[in-house]
């Protein structure tokens, strides 16, 4: 009881701005490594002889963070919020470690769902106690600090995936495998800062039950749901394999309602929340943005890698474009609702640009020039700096202040499984895309004698990669096609006559892909201009739990 009288309720400015100092560092520790990593993923991959199955290094992360969120919510809410968030912090840090020492892409699946472990709590928790210590309408101000630090990670991740994913060697260790270590070092610091300038009310732990049974329902309804997302393409969307995922899953699902139901208030995520249409619609909304927004993510880095043949580096730099206009759009958006205590329009704002710049985005072709590639991105960045942090604080502020960790924690979850399933989808749209795309290209150019002579050459090349290519295209079939699935560095050292048509392929299926996104963004265009506004409160969490108890 001590803790909670020395813990102020009503926080001072100085006070914020050193709680949030440890709450950035952690959600820079998650923001930075989806970044780094996404970028590196296709050096990665290609190092790992698994280009076509990088998928299941980024879904098995998003699987296992979007798991732990709900949890993690559930019991902070119970047992408070600074020890879980440090554990996130810790389990995140050994899962970077494990991720160093993958020899296969499944084994960096399986050390990146360790990592997303730790990652469920890192966004979730940091949303939460920031909306315990600052009232909604003021924590849109200070929300903005939170999208600048993903801002800031999002330059930097490109640049250090693309300088470390472009060195063979660092110190005697592959350079991508740097990708993870140096998450290490700003793990350990933001353990210590959180240690240090974390102090929150301790909370009554009672007689509440952990829904340990739901999260097992939960897990056995999402799980197989996302596999067959992501291998339904290679599997067969009516094979013997998705069928039993489709019923697992059904089944799963329908489980976690029935447990949750019962559960009531102990419930991982309580049915009653449903019953506020605010938060109804807004999970609704944060499901089909989380697939957008990660989908996005995904792909750009494929577009300017392979298709530009920008290195790792270069391809950090020209992404800056959506990262500047995601933080312009996020610091506007939140000094606007801290000054107006209105967030309706800028959600409306943020899914119309996101509709335009996926859709401009999937025009571009092998030879369109970088500047209106950058502004696409650009428009795409200022829909998502405009839509997330509303979409947030609309969430949290539509329930009761008690409720702050588990409907932040919903939020997150329904953000995440959209962009799991997201990812999981588009990347399946891409592969089984891809092969006929650049099988099209390829025909066509074959007629062509410039064509002809570049296959020839390649055929009696000295590396071995470019000849069994050169050789495959030779055949009837173009068999060389599929050789790109494996290991897409082959096209950079190709001819750039020979090179072209593959390049034209790779746009023309990410082209298909950001079809996808801007219909879907459109759906949630609609959803937003449906969704209505609730006045934003004055109170924080601890303040709003304060006052209840003196009340009582």
């Amino acid at each position: 009881m001590s803790n909670s009288v020395e813990t102020p309720v009503a926080y001072t400015h100085r006070q914020i701005l050193a709680v949030l100092s440890g709450l950035m560092l952690g959600m820079f520790l998650a923001a930075l490594d989806q970044t780094i990593v996404a970028t590196a993923i296709r050096t990665i991959a290609d190092d790992l002889d698994g280009y076509s199955l990088q998928a299941w290094a980024t879904t098995a992360y998003l699987v296992t963070a979007t798991l732990a969120t709900p949890l993690y919510g559930k019991l902070s809410d119970i047992y408070g919020r600074k020890p879980f968030f440090m554990f996130a912090i810790t389990v995140f840090v050994i899962g970077s470690v494990l991720c160093t020492f993958s020899t296969s892409m499944y084994m960096l699946a399986a050390f990146r769902a360790v990592q997303g472990l730790g990652a469920g709590g890192l966004f979730s928790l940091a949303l939460t106690i920031i909306g315990d210590i600052v009232s909604p309408r003021e924590r849109a101000k200070y929300q903005g600090y939170f999208l600048a630090v993903f801002g800031t990670s999002s330059v930097l991740g490109p640049v250090l995936g693309g300088v470390f994913a472009g060195q063979d060697e660092l110190l005697g260790i592959d350079g991508w495998r740097w990708v993870f270590l140096v998450n290490v070092p700003v793990g350990l610091v933001a353990l210590t800062v959180v240690s240090r300038v974390l102090h929150l009310p301790r909370r009554p732990s009672g007689s509440r039950r952990i829904d340990w049974w739901g999260a097992i329902a939960l897990a056995v309804g999402v799980v197989p749901l996302l596999v067959v997302a992501e291998q339904g393409h290679s599997w067969g969307w009516e094979s013997s394999k998705s069928l039993a995922c489709y019923v697992i899953g059904v089944i799963g699902v329908l489980a976690f309602v029935l447990v949750e139901l019962a559960m009531k208030d102990d419930a991982l995520i309580p049915m009653r929340f449903f019953r506020n249409s605010t938060f109804a619609l807004g999970v609704v909304i944060s499901l089909v943005v989380g697939a957008v927004m990660f989908g996005g993510i995904t792909l750009l880095p494929q577009y300017l890698q392979v298709v530009k043949g920008s290195s790792p580096t270069l391809a950090g730099f020209q992404i800056l474009p959506m990262v500047l206009g995601l933080m312009a759009g996020s610091v506007v958006s939140g000094q606007m609702i801290s000054r107006t205590g209105r967030y309706r329009y800028f959600p409306i704002l943020g899914t119309a640009l996101i509709a335009v710049g996926a859709f401009l985005l999937h025009t571009l072709a092998a030879d369109t020039p970088m500047p209106v590639v950058m502004v696409f991105m650009l428009i795409l960045g200022l829909g998502l700096g405009n839509l997330m942090q509303p979409l947030t604080l609309a969430i949290q502020n539509a329930l009761p202040p008690q409720d702050m960790g588990v409907s932040t924690g919903a939020a997150t979850f329904f953000r995440q499984i959209g962009g799991t399933a997201g990812v999981a989808i588009f990347l399946s749209i891409l592969f089984s895309r891809l092969t006929p795309a650049i099988g099209e290209r390829v025909t066509a150019a074959a007629g062509t004698s410039d064509f002809r002579r570049a296959v020839a050459a390649a055929a009696q090349s000295n590396d071995p990669a470019e000849a069994a290519m050169g050789q495959g295209m030779l055949s009837p079939d173009h068999a060389g096609v599929s050789g790109v699935l494996t290991d897409s560095s082959v096209i950079g050292k190709l001819d750039d006559v020979l090179a072209l048509p593959f390049r034209e392929g790779f746009a023309d299926a990410i082209g298909s892909v950001f079809l996808s996104v801007s219909m879907l963004a459109v759906v949630a265009f609609v959803l937003t201009v449906l969704w209505k506004e609730v006045p934003l409160r004055s109170e924080s969490g601890l303040q709003a739990a304060a006052r209840g108890e003196a009340e009582e």
